[in-house]
């Protein structure tokens, strides 16, 4: 079974509203307010206590809630300290009987208020934003060019040397014949054939001394051996 577990903040509650209840029924009733209007009273000034309070939780622009509250509470706590012995409740001055007899109408106007107003819910800080760096546009692609080079000038030549006067002619001698290697001779020959065959004349000196890629005296010689 389980155990029933009493609050001290919940019964101090009870307590103080009862006390509260029993200050506001007795200073109604002083007033000219009798039967079942004196309990009404204290009915009404604990529902606008918590409708003000539930309006502050719940907006966040609370400053009318808070004028009610203020109200509320001033009507609870007047009839509490006017209740413990420093008003003659035989004798209420006509200005709380005043009060007393518009209290209905005042806690209905701010009833109506708070319940009729439009909540706005508290404004929750908005989220950091972290902004990306800028992106660089792409560079655009560089055209294939094709560069010509012009004609590169011609350099420049030195200026021809004087003429120098002509050698007297040597004596004239004759050419000892340069010796000829056997396998080079044979392999003339074959390009002498060939020469023959393909023009019809016999192969030069010079034709010669490029096919075979020889100096010019040596290649004089083969074609003298050949002939």
């Amino acid at each position: 079974m389980s155990r029933i577990r009493i609050d001290a903040v919940l019964v101090q509650a009870v307590i103080a509203g009862a006390l509260s209840f029993a200050h506001l029924h007795d200073l109604a009733a002083a007033a000219g307010q009798d039967g079942w209007k004196a309990w009404a009273y204290p009915v009404s000034v604990d529902l606008l206590l918590v409708a003000a309070w539930r309006r502050m939780r719940t907006t966040a622009d609370n400053r009318a809630a808070w004028v009610w509250f203020v109200i509320a509470l001033a009507a609870s706590l007047g009839a509490n300290v006017a209740t413990a012995g420093l008003l003659d409740l035989g004798d209420v001055p006509a200005w709380l009987r005043i009060l007393v007899a518009g209290w209905p109408a005042l806690a209905f106007l701010g009833g109506t208020l708070l319940v009729h107003t439009p909540a706005t819910a508290p404004t929750e800080p908005e989220p950091l934003r972290v902004s990306a760096p800028p992106v660089a546009p792409a560079p655009d692609p560089i055209p294939d060019v094709t560069v010509e080079r012009g004609p590169e000038p011609a350099p420049e030549l030195p200026p021809a040397p004087a003429a120098e006067p002509a050698p007297e002619p040597a004596p004239t001698t004759t050419p000892t014949p340069a010796a000829v290697p056997p396998a080079l001779l044979d392999h003339a020959r074959k390009l002498a054939d060939t020469h023959r065959a393909t023009t019809g004349s016999r192969i030069d000196s010079a034709t010669l001394r490029a096919r075979l890629g020889v100096p010019a005296p040596l290649a004089d010689a083969i074609t003298a051996q050949l002939a």
